[in-house]
């Protein structure tokens, strides 16, 4: 048998001899049933968020569940104990699935890796497939790659610490479609779940640890419970003890951090806490109240963690999970190290090094990094204090978040036409790389992904929408945002020359642009906006 031989299951792209370890008949038979089970629940999951769109867009403000206030106030029930491998999880380091990131991130000295299917990811199928690959040879143990540059050579180290392997799957409001099952495009997360598990789950037990996984963008428990039970019939399926996978939830989005106790609940036999998605959590806040004045947000750069919102969601995060038993996960410094520029390089690491104290000492167990050379530093702030492998048991009895906490937009800062032009020139660098089949982008010293993306577009169609004003004293109009744009277009086209411009992606990305900053049309993700540019042409055809 053969990837086109099962029943109901269609592949709309090239299949290279490498893809077919992947995409045998046994994993694609096994991806098909988790589909068929789960994918008419994800779709009405994914329908009641557009009901709950049209609640907030009324001026419904999210509050905790009246329904579900039992749980709440239950103390008796505890997620699961930490997995082997998640006890200590000080430092991890996030990053896409290509090859050399792989094996630098399982090298670098973190406590685990993240190895990421979503929003460091642009999801081409050659990226997909090639980071299933990427993480089946790691866990065997077999992964090499050559530079062929320098013809500098990679490999895991002999030995030495390998961090733990987590895997983020894509959202559930993704669609995988260059496999159709039964006609349908398939659920991305399901996909990237599906293939991952299937190939390593029982090798990754014999390793000693589990399949671990972090779960993005979800909205409710109820997408949780979804998850849930993806998990326990997985296992089943396999003939895995249930309650052997674990996840880890990011709480990045403003109606989740409403729902953080029944998500754990949900999952608390696969619990492995709770995760500040600060970036992802900014953007859900721009877009869920974008039609409320009152929810309108100075510039990028002022939104930091001590502003009321985000303070009160870390702490209520923090608390939540300690009581539970699980983790309680801090957030992503996307600085990388500024090389030629010793002054503003030590600046950059300073306030990665505030950033992670301000974690440790709120609460929380374990911090993000997106490059190698912060896990030096993200090490010794965690290490000097904290002399356990977690504070679980730092309770946080004193911290009392109300819903008014988590809706409080008085943001001290300004809308500047800097941070406009700020704004425009991310949201085209990188839009433009994305839809080149590159998902992180170091813009401006700062690795940034598609959740910053997000925020710098939905800022510009906010401001637009309110006829917001800047500090200078200029209405942002269409037309301001439009002359703006063309003016942020030409500096990228004088910087890189009409060669280099002209093969480049950015015309494009203007037009994407162009439509979501006006006010009027906005789509819920850059993603879902995007991706049918980059489906392989053999897919495009059919569909």
């Amino acid at each position: 048998m053969s990837y086109n031989s099962v029943s109901g299951v269609k592949i709309l792209a090239p299949v290279s001899k490498s893809h077919e370890q992947i995409l045998t008949p046994e994993a694609l038979s096994f991806l098909a049933k988790l589909q068929r089970a789960f994918n008419p629940v994800r779709k009405a999951l994914l329908q009641r968020r557009v009901l709950r769109q049209q609640e907030l867009d009324r001026g419904v403000l999210p509050d905790f569940l009246p329904e579900t206030a039992h749980i709440r106030n239950d103390d008796t029930w505890r997620g699961a104990y930490p997995s082997p491998g998640l006890v200590d999880r000080r430092v991890e380091i996030t990053g896409p699935v290509d090859r050399k990131m792989v094996i630098n991130a399982l090298n670098c000295g973190a406590y685990t890796y993240m190895a990421d299917f979503e929003d460091s990811n642009a999801p081409t199928w050659n990226n997909n497939i090639d980071g299933q690959v990427n993480l089946r040879d790691a866990i065997l143990g077999t992964i090499t790659y050559t530079n062929p540059g320098n013809n500098k050579k990679y490999s895991l180290r002999k030995g030495g610490k390998i961090a733990t392997l987590i895997v983020r799957p894509r959202g559930w409001h993704l669609e995988e479609k260059h496999v159709l099952i039964d006609n349908i495009p398939v659920s991305a997360s399901i996909f990237d779940f599906a293939l991952y598990f299937f190939h390593n789950a029982k090798k990754l037990i014999e390793n000693g640890i589990g399949p671990y996984f972090y779960l993005p963008k979800m909205e409710s428990h109820l997408e949780a419970r979804l998850w849930n039970d993806v998990f326990n019939v997985a296992q089943d399926l396999l003939g895995i003890p249930r309650g052997t996978i674990r996840a880890t939830v990011l709480i990045e989005t403003i109606l989740a951090a409403f729902e953080m106790d029944e998500i754990i609940y949900e999952l608390r036999e696969h619990s492995a806490g709770l995760n500040c998605g600060r970036w992802d959590y900014i953007f859900s806040v721009i877009k869920k109240f974008r039609h409320n004045p009152n929810f309108i947000l100075p510039d990028r750069g002022d939104v930091t963690m001590t502003s009321p919102f985000m303070d009160s969601y870390v702490r209520l995060l923090i608390k939540t999970c300690h009581r539970r038993g699980v983790h309680a996960m801090g957030g992503m410094a996307a600085q990388i190290p500024i090389k030629n520029d010793p002054e503003a390089n030590k600046a950059a690491l300073e306030k990665v090094r505030q950033d992670k104290l301000r974690e440790v000492k709120a609460g929380h167990d374990g911090t993000w990094v997106a490059h190698p050379d912060l896990v030096k530093i993200a090490l010794e702030v965690f290490d000097e204090n904290l002399k356990t492998p977690n504070q679980i048991f730092v309770r946080r009895e004193d911290v009392n978040v109300t819903a008014l906490d988590l809706l409080n937009p008085n943001v001290q800062g300004s809308i500047t036409e800097k941070g406009i032009r700020g704004n425009i020139s991310v949201g085209l660098t990188y839009v433009e790389s994305w839809l080149r089949g590159l998902g992180c982008v170091p813009i401006n010293n700062l690795m940034e992904d598609a959740a910053t993306a997000e925020i710098s577009r939905s800022q510009l169609w906010q401001w637009v929408r309110h006829s917001s004003r800047t500090v200078e004293g200029k209405i942002i109009t269409p037309e301001f945002i439009n002359k703006l744009l063309e003016e942020e277009m030409n500096k990228i086209e004088k910087q890189l020359g009409p060669q280099h411009f002209g093969a480049s992606k950015y015309l494009l990305a203007k037009r994407y642009l162009a439509s979501q900053i006006t006010g009027k049309e906005y789509s819920e993700f850059l993603t879902t906006l995007l991706y049918d540019e980059i489906i392989d042409v053999q897919n495009k055809a059919k569909l």
